[in-house]
Formats: C-alpha cells, structure tokens, sequence
C-alpha cells in the first residue's frame, strides 16, 4: 500500500481528489495568469487566447502528459477525443436544451472550420504509419506534435491580428493583485494540476482493472468528462441565468487547443502510442460530432442552436457513451 491509499483510503476517493485538485488548481491558475497578464499590460484579447485557454484546458494537458509519461496512452488520447466530444455533445448541447444559443458568424466561417483541420490533420497523423488498417505500431511522432502546436501559434497570431485589424481590443485592466502573490498562486495552482493529474489517473486506471474496464474506456467517459466539468457548469449557469456571452466560439476554441497544444506537447514530450481501436471508431466520433455542430448552426445568416438541436446532440452522446461502453477491445 503507498502513501496515496493511505490518506486517501481507495481508487473512488483518489480519483474524486484528483478531480477536484484538478478543477480547483486550473480555476486559480486561470486567475493567477489573468492578473499577471494585466501586470503586464496585456489585453482581454491576447488573455482569452493564451492564457485562459491554457488554464481552462490545463487539466487535460496535465492528464495527457502524466499518462503518457507513465506509460498509459490510451489515457493521454482518449482523453482529448473524449473531452471533445464531450465539449460539444454535452456540454453545448444541455445549454442549448436549457436556452437557445446565439452563433457568432466568425465562429461558422473561421472558427470550426479550423477546428475541423485540426482534427482531419490529427486524422491524418493517426494513419500515417499504416494507411487505413490500423497495426499495433501505430505512434504519434514527435515531428507530427510539432505540427499541431504549430498550428495552434499560427491560430493565435492570426486571431490577435483580424482582431486588431477589427479594433476589438479592450481597454486594458489594472491589476487587483500584488504581482508576488498572483506569482504564488499560478505555481501553487501547477503544483496541484500536477498531482490532481497523477491521482485522477490512478483512481480511474485501478477502477479500471477492477471492473476489467480498459484505460480507452474510462478515458473517453469518465476522465474525459471530469476534466470537461469546468466548461459544462459555467454554460449551464450562464444559462440559466441568461447570459449567453458563453458562445459556441469558446467551445470550439477549446476543443482546437485540446488537439494541437495538448497532443502537440504531449507527443513532443514522449512519443503517444495509438490503440487502433482510436483509429477504427473513436475518431470518427469526433469527427461525426463535428460535423454534426455545424448542421446544428445553420443556417448561416441567422445561426443559432435551438433546443430540439440541442436535444439531438445530447441524444447522439447517449448513443456514443453506449457505444464506446459496450464494444469490445481489440
């Protein structure tokens, strides 16, 4: 017995630290950086694409990182496959049954648009070792990481520059913290994504082998949506309360930064072996939800998701979870 089952007693309570270290750490970490970024005189524009987006998808880095460095892949891809069809699937799609949500038309031309890119290029990737029939050898190269995060900097670069071409830039904020100790939190909260990712890991890979469940599995429900949890309680609140400033764009800013930052270190860290099981079924999940996020903001002129959409995406990750569940490894 190590000193993990000692304080925390068994793999259900481990895995509910790790969980909560994880949400409470990536919340501060997110206001540590804000405020360093006012420090410094940043604007909302270049905070909202560096680092909130970092702080708000830095549990699934964590997770993706610790599991692959651990030796447990299908952790480290199923949980950003997972997470992302969670984004859309879930979290978008139990908002918009709550209330209707306006579209921003950036969002259909640029935004998911780039968002589908970066998921046939992760495509691409997974079959560049074997053409179509998935093998055992099938590996995420260090190279291919490089091109993702790549992207990603492209991304930024061209979005901080249409914005300023707009003049969307915000007046910038003071600061309302002392630069030491907004310092203090943002490492105090990457010291707790580091650990929260290790526990989560172990709780939900020893739940895992007591129930014969495989990592891919409970990676792609129950990590990916733990880590997901943030994003699903702030568009549900807003919801509820009416302020739907919380659009479509920031979900499909989040599941870009999952592939290309996320894969794109973490294979760039350690080489990601791919379960072939990935690359017969759940990509073409990821895709096919996709896809479907953007029949569900036509028509263009007037985009918006209404609730019955709403309903047929939370239907489809009914469907997906039973899938995923009941087909066998193989």
């Amino acid at each position: 017995m190590n000193w993990l089952q000692i304080i925390f007693g068994n793999e259900y309570i481990l895995l509910i630290t790790g969980l909560i270290t994880l949400l409470v750490s990536g919340n501060y970490l997110v206001k540590g950086g804000v405020e360093l970024a006012k420090t410094f005189k940043l604007s909302k524009l270049v905070i909202g694409v560096t680092i909130v987006s970092f702080g708000t998808s830095a549990p699934e880095l964590l997770v993706s990182l610790s599991a692959a460095i651990d030796g447990k892949p299908d952790i480290s891809i199923g949980n950003v496959l997972g997470s992302n069809i969670s984004n859309i699937a879930l979290v978008l799609a139990l908002t918009a049954t709550i209330l209707p949500i306006p579209v921003h038309r950036n969002t259909i031309r640029i935004d998911w648009p780039f968002m589908m890119l970066s998921t046939i290029v992760l495509y691409l990737f997974f079959i560049n070792d074997f053409g179509l029939f998935p093998t055992e050898n099938a590996v995420l190269q260090r190279w291919e990481g490089a091109v993702l995060f790549s992207m990603l900097i492209a991304f930024i670069f061209y979005s901080i520059r249409k914005s300023r071409k707009n003049r969307e830039l915000e007046k910038i904020e003071k600061p309302s913290m002392n630069i030491w100790l907004a310092i203090g939190l943002v490492l105090v909260s990457c010291l707790g994504l580091i650990y929260g990712a290790k526990w989560l890991i172990k709780g939900a890979s020893d739940i895992a082998a007591s129930f014969g469940i495989s990592d891919r599995v409970i990676s792609l429900t129950v990590v990916a949506f733990g880590t997901s949890v943030p994003e699903l309680a702030t568009s549900v609140i807003a919801a509820f309360k009416k302020e739907m400033d919380i659009s479509v764009g920031n979900i499909v800013g989040s599941n870009i930064f999952n592939i290309l930052a996320i894969l794109g270190i973490t294979s760039m860290v350690t080489p990601i072996k791919i379960n072939p099981q990935i690359i017969i079924s759940d990509i073409y999940w990821v895709i096919g939800i996709s896809l479907l996020l953007f029949l569900a903001m036509l028509p263009i002129k007037k985009p918006v998701i209404k609730r019955y959409k709403g309903f047929i995406m939370l239907l489809a990750y009914v469907i997906y979870t039973y899938v995923v569940i009941s087909m066998k490894e193989i």
